[in-house]
């Protein structure tokens, strides 16, 4: 398959950027500041498939001092626009050059995994944003679980594309977002869990911690499935340790 930015679009950017962290989106952030506490030391972040900067903002709340990187570069426009104090980069496909090989404690990629097909290109960039990492940093990966592409949510919708039921990793996956004005379809990659743990591994990275956030019911939110479905699963992933 062939790569394609679904998010190199004036359009889809200008929508994207009016998301924040509502509705099923809560549920991916909610625990990150805990999660990212316990895991990771020191206050030098990179976030990967940065897009309008909404989670480069929420690092930096955090505290961390952040470099957001994308290939979009409409989607970075929109970032430096509502954050010109911030760092914000247009990358190459897979070129980390512009960062310090070492020189970062945290690197977050939000949801960018859901958009990269092919087994070798994930391998890749795992490989490459691990040699970012600093003694002791972590890389933490929030993907879509599969589950999220057969049922309604807050946020999203599937019900036009009952074909995503047949669907194995690989395979392209269809979903709305219905909080934003861009009512078209996201095309997105199928990955289930244990496909992610062999690229992991392949690349020399280990889960240290692996969450699939269900909604508590009192967040005052209409959820959906999110009380009973995990949308979201996030791994905190470490360099392994060779013996």
């Amino acid at each position: 398959m062939d790569f394609r930015n679904v998010y190199e679009d004036a359009v889809r950017a200008a929508a994207y950027n009016e998301l924040e962290f509502g509705g099923t989106y809560h549920l991916a952030f909610r625990d990150l500041p805990e999660m990212i506490g316990e895991s990771a030391k020191g206050g030098r972040a990179v976030d990967f498939g940065c897009g309008t900067g909404r989670s480069t903002r929420f690092l930096k709340r955090l505290g961390f001092e952040t470099v957001g990187v994308d290939i979009a570069a409409e989607m970075v426009r929109i970032a430096r626009e509502r954050d010109p104090g911030g760092d914000y980069r247009v990358i190459e496909d897979g070129d980390f050059s512009s960062l310090p090989k070492g020189g970062t404690d945290l690197v977050l990629s939000a949801f960018t995994f859901d958009n990269i097909p092919s087994r070798e290109r994930k391998v890749r960039l795992f490989r490459g944003l691990g040699t970012l990492l600093a003694p002791g940093g972590r890389l933490v990966n929030i993907v879509s679980t599969p589950e999220i592409y057969l049922n309604e949510w807050a946020t999203f919708s599937t019900k036009d594309y009952p074909e995503n039921g047949a669907a194995r990793c690989g395979d392209v996956v269809r979903i709305v977002t219905t909080e934003y004005s861009d009512a078209r379809p996201v095309d997105d990659i199928l990955w289930p869990d244990a496909d992610y743990r062999s690229i992991y591994e392949e690349a020399g990275l280990e889960p240290g911690r692996v969450e699939r956030p269900l909604a508590r019911g009192d967040e005052g939110i209409a959820w959906v499935s999110e009380t009973r479905i995990a949308p979201w699963a996030i791994y905190i992933l470490r360099p392994v340790t060779r013996g």
